[in-house]
C-alpha cells in the first residue's frame, strides 16, 4: 500500500505485487522459493474454497497457525473475501485456549498438523457452540482445506473487503491471563503495514505469526521485499539463515537478541548483509545494547510499540554511533504518531515530566474483540494507554521507564526495573538478567529480579547484591529478591515469562535467592 489520499486495502497492493513478481520469489521457505504467481495463486484458491465453506464479509476465520506460507495465503484469502482472521497464540493452557476461542467465536478454525494439539477438547463440549474446524495437510479429504482449495481455479478474484469493517485481530502473550485480542479494520490495519517501497529487503521471520511476525511479512511483501521464513527461533539457526540467505533484516524480543549475540556461532558467521536487527522493547539496559552493538556492528534498531498501539518510537543503527547516550533511551516518536504522558492524578504531565504514556495514530487498534470493559480501560478517545511510564527529554527522543505497575518511588527516588537490570548486567559473571516487581505472594515493595550466569560459570548472588546497595543505596537493595537460574524461562513469543519465574519458588540458600538487609 502506498502513502496515497486513496485507500486500497492491503491484500489488494499485496496481490498487485504479486502478479508483478509472478516469476521471481517473494517467500523463502526451507531453502524453496515461493513465487508472486504461486502464492497469488494459492490465495485464489483459499478464497474460493472459504467460500465454498460459507465463509464471507463479517465472518472470522482462526489460525493455530505454524510458519508455513499455507498459513499467510489463508489470511490473505480470509480478507480478500471480506472476512476477518486472527492468528492465535499457542498458548500452554488448554482451558485458556479454549477461553479465547469461546471469546472471539470464529465461524471457522483451522489447523496444521504441528498444532492440531492445541486444538481443546471442551470446544465441542455439550452446552458450548460447535466449532466448525478444518484441517490443512492431515485428516480426511471432507475436512482439508487444502483438499478443496486444490479444485479450485487459481484466477484472480476481486477483493471485497470495506475500510471500516473487522480485518484482523491481533493476540496478547496471555501471560497473566485469557490473551486479550486488539482488532483493526482494513483501513486501520492497511495503514499500519504501509511501509516506503524496498526490494532488497531480506526480512527473517522467525517468531510466531500470532505476534509482529505477521505484520512484518506484510509490511515486507506490500514494499517489494522478501520474506526468509522460518518455523522457529533458534539462536544458531538464526546466525546461519543471516548468512547463507543474505538476510538484510530481522526482529528479535530481548532476550533472543541477546542470546544471539552470545551465541558461541555469532563470531565466525558471515553477517556482511545486515543492515537491521531490531527488537521490540521500551527499557532494554543500555549495556546489553551496547554488547549487541560490539558483535554485530551499528545495525541495532530499538522499537518501543505494542500489539495495541503499533510501532510508537524508533532509534535508529547509525544514532549511537555519533551519540552513545541514545542508547538508554527508546528513539523519536514517529511520524504520525501522537504521544502524551498521564500523571497519576489524571493530568497531562509537563513536558520532560514522567507519566503513563498514551498513543493515538492510525494503527492504533479499534479495541479488544468482544471485551468491551477491557477495552473501555485501554482505549479512550482514540488513545491507547500503554499502561507504561515515560517522557520526552529535551532533544524529543522517548524514555520508556517500563511497566508503571514495575516502578516504585523509594526515598525520593523514582526506580525502574532496568535500572536494576544494568547494575546487574555490568557484572563480569552476569550474562543477563531481568527484574519486574514480584507482587504474587510478595510484598509489593518488592522487585524479583533473576540473573543467568554465563556458560560454566556461577555468579555471586552477594556481589550482585552488593552492587545494587552501591549503586541505589541500601534501602533500594534490600527491597530485591534475587535469584539465579541457567536458563530463564520465556514465553513461547520469546518473552520473559514472568509467570514461571513466579511459581518457581526460589531456593531460600544464599547462593540461590536472597535479600540484602
Amino acid at each position: 500500500m502506498r502513502a496515497t489520499g486513496t485507500y486500497r486495502p492491503y491484500v489488494d497492493c499485496l496481490l498487485d505485487e504479486f502478479e508483478s513478481r509472478a516469476d521471481r520469489p517473494v517467500i523463502r521457505y526451507e531453502g524453496t522459493n515461493v513465487t508472486g504467481r504461486a502464492l497469488s495463486g494459492a490465495v485464489s484458491r483459499y478464497a474460493r474454497a472459504l467460500e465454498a465453506l460459507g465463509i464471507d464479509r463479517g465472518s472470522l476465520v482462526a489460525l493455530f497457525a505454524p510458519n508455513r506460507p499455507d498459513a499467510i495465503a489463508i489470511r490473505y484469502a480470509a480478507n480478500l473475501i471480506g472476512a476477518a482472521a486472527i492468528y492465535l497464540p499457542a498458548v500452554p493452557d488448554a482451558g485458556r485456549r479454549a477461553a479465547l476461542l469461546a471469546r472471539i467465536e470464529p465461524a471457522l478454525l483451522v489447523v496444521f498438523p504441528e498444532t492440531a494439539r492445541l486444538v481443546p477438547e471442551t470446544s465441542g463440549a455439550p452446552g458450548t457452540t460447535p466449532l466448525r474446524v478444518m484441517q490443512v495437510g492431515f485428516g480426511s479429504a471432507s475436512t482439508r482445506l487444502d483438499v478443496l482449495a486444490h479444485a479450485q481455479p487459481d484466477t484472480p478474484l476481486p477483493g471485497r473487503s470495506a475500510p471500516d469493517e473487522l480485518a484482523v485481530i491481533a493476540s496478547s502473550g496471555g501471560t497473566t491471563g485469557v490473551p486479550k485480542c486488539s482488532c483493526r479494520s482494513f483501513a486501520a490495519y492497511s495503514a499500519l503495514v504501509n511501509a516506503p517501497r524496498d526490494e532488497q529487503r531480506r526480512q527473517l521471520v522467525n517468531g510466531p505469526l500470532a505476534y509482529l511476525s505477521q505484520v512484518l511479512v506484510d509490511t515486507t511483501l506490500t514494499a517489494g521485499g522478501t520474506v526468509v521464513l522460518e518455523r522457529r527461533y533458534n539462536p544458531a539457526a538464526t546466525l546461519a539463515a543471516i548468512e547463507v540467505e543474505r538476510v538484510t533484516d530481522l526482529l528479535l524480543v530481548e532476550p533472543q537478541l541477546f542470546e544471539t549475540m552470545d551465541h558461541r556461532d555469532a563470531p565466525w558467521r558471515d553477517l556482511s548483509s545486515l543492515r537491521s536487527i531490531a527488537h521490540v522493547s521500551g527499557s532494554a539496559p543500555a549495556v546489553l545494547r551496547r554488547r549487541a552493538i560490539a558483535r554485530f556492528g551499528p545495525v541495532l534498531t530499538h522499537l518501543y510499540g505494542a500489539s495495541e498501539a503499533g510501532i510508537v518510537s524508533m532509534l535508529a543503527p547509525h544514532e549511537p554511533a555519533s551519540k552513545p547516550a541514545l542508547l538508554d533511551c527508546a528513539g523519536r516518536v514517529r511520524d504520525g504518531v501522537d504521544v502524551q504522558f498521564r500523571r497519576t492524578d489524571g493530568t497531562l504531565a509537563a513536558p520532560g515530566k514522567p507519566g503513563k504514556i498514551e498513543v493515538r495514530s492510525a494503527a492504533v487498534a479499534q479495541g479488544y474483540w468482544n471485551q468491551p470493559q477491557e477495552t473501555a480501560l485501554k482505549f479512550r478517545n482514540g488513545w491507547c494507554l500503554t499502561g507504561d511510564m515515560g517522557f520526552i527529554d529535551k532533544e524529543g527522543y522517548l524514555h520508556v521507564l517500563g511497566r508503571a505497575s514495575d516502578i516504585r518511588r523509594i526515598a525520593g527516588r523514582t526506580i525502574a526495573p532496568v535500572d536494576i537490570e544494568e547494575v546487574l548486567c555490568r557484572l563480569p559473571d552476569v550474562r543477563y538478567a531481568t527484574a519486574f516487581a514480584s507482587g504474587g505472594g510478595f510484598s509489593d515493595d518488592l522487585w524479583h529480579a533473576v540473573v543467568e550466569p554465563w556458560a560454566g560459570r556461577r555468579v555471586d548472588v552477594v556481589r550482585c547484591l552488593r552492587a545494587l546497595d552501591a549503586a541505589f543505596g541500601e534501602t533500594v537493595a534490600s527491597q530485591v529478591r534475587l535469584t539465579q537460574s541457567r536458563s530463564i524461562a520465556l514465553t513461547e513469543q520469546g518473552k520473559v515469562d514472568r509467570n514461571a519465574i513466579m511459581r518457581a519458588a526460589p531456593l531460600r540458600g544464599p547462593a540461590d535467592a536472597i535479600t540484602l538487609g
